[in-house]
């Protein structure tokens, strides 16, 4: 008997083919994952967010959807994209609605137990423009940052998904940590 993980990535694989009746299978199976990192982006959103947590796993199953022509790797492949895509719709409600401009009521974003960063600098919109920043300077860096801090990702799962070593994710994050904490102060 297959592994969940690798029924995941068949039907992923299959989907990627053209396979609409493999989406139907798959989306049982990824459902809960997804609602875990649903979950995780929206307890960093401020209290009495309008967007709720099922919404965007709802909003991330249509573009996911739309994602049809998307030669997926494996498991790791697919949730890091998930990752990308909340986050995308989080900071595109943010913008929508000029949070960032008051603040937002933004809460600390802390990257591990030694390095919280609060004050105005830290919103979302704030992580995303850094973010994008040092995707221009470093793209695995940049994703090596949201698939672990936004996908929630292990460090062999990014490992994997980037074709690079567990000890390549752990030395990238190290330094991607402190370039955004950096780059957060001062902005």
């Amino acid at each position: 008997m297959a592994s969940p993980a690798a029924d995941v990535t068949r039907l992923l694989v299959a989907w990627g083919h053209g396979d609409r009746g493999a989406l139907d299978v798959l989306i049982p199976l990824v459902h809960r994952e997804l609602r875990r990192l649903a979950h995780r982006y929206m307890a960093g959103e401020r209290t009495g967010h309008t967007l709720q947590t099922t919404a965007l796993v709802n909003e991330a199953y249509l573009r996911l959807v739309d994602c049809g022509q998307v030669r997926w790797q494996d498991r790791a492949h697919f949730f890091a994209v998930s990752a990308n895509l909340m986050r995308r719709i989080l900071v595109d409600f943010a913008r929508s609605r000029n949070y960032q401009k008051r603040g937002g009521g933004a809460r600390p974003i802390t990257f591990d137990e030694n390095l919280e960063l609060d004050g105005p600098g830290s919103d979302l919109g704030a992580l995303d423009d850094a973010l994008n920043a040092l995707a221009t300077i470093d793209p695995r860096k940049s994703q090596v940052v949201e698939m672990k801090f936004f996908g929630g990702l292990t460090t062999d799962e990014i490992a994997e998904v980037l074709a690079v070593t567990p000890q390549t994710v752990r030395r990238d994050w190290r330094l991607a940590r402190l370039w955004l904490w950096h780059e957060l102060k001062r902005g």
